[in-house]
């Protein structure tokens, strides 16, 4: 197992609270680029499987554009360009908003689904990759932590 010093090649840091720093934003980047392997062959981006499960999980509901922006994980993404690339391809489609005509909403559709089906097959989950290495307790710890340091005023 390298630590974080080895894989970036960096012996020292200025402190521990730098070095987590590092060692979040590595391992973030490590995590995405298993996902981005994986998703390859069905050229389909990080964002757009993101959107993909935001809308599986919601259950045959739509959600409106806006909605998606709030749940991606990548708040940079345009969520509406990734749409449009979605649409494309037939896995999601919008429609107008029965409440508000200027609001379009988006909802998975079959096909959508049967790719998700497919890609819960070969895209490693978190659960696979680090209940290798930690026990429940610690991802407990891990998550307060994390969530702890999301939340600071």
């Amino acid at each position: 197992m390298k630590s974080i010093g080895e894989e970036i090649q960096q012996s020292e840091f200025s402190d521990v609270y730098q070095k987590l720093g590092i060692n979040i934003l590595f391992t973030a980047a490590w995590f995405g680029e298993m996902n981005r392997i994986a998703l390859k062959d069905y050229k389909i981006s990080l964002p757009q499987y993101n959107v993909l499960r935001i809308l599986r999980g919601q259950k045959g509901q739509a959600i409106s554009v806006a909605g998606l922006c709030e749940r991606m994980i990548d708040k940079s993404s345009n969520a509406s360009r990734i749409v449009d690339k979605l649409e494309i391809r037939k896995l999601v489609l919008r429609r107008v908003c029965d409440k508000d005509r200027r609001q379009v909403d988006v909802i998975i559709t079959e096909k959508g689904l049967a790719l998700l089906e497919d890609l819960d097959e070969k895209v490693p989950t978190f659960k696979t990759i680090m209940s290798k290495q930690l026990s429940y307790k610690d991802v407990e710890t891990l998550n307060f932590a994390l969530d702890q340091i999301r939340n600071q005023k």
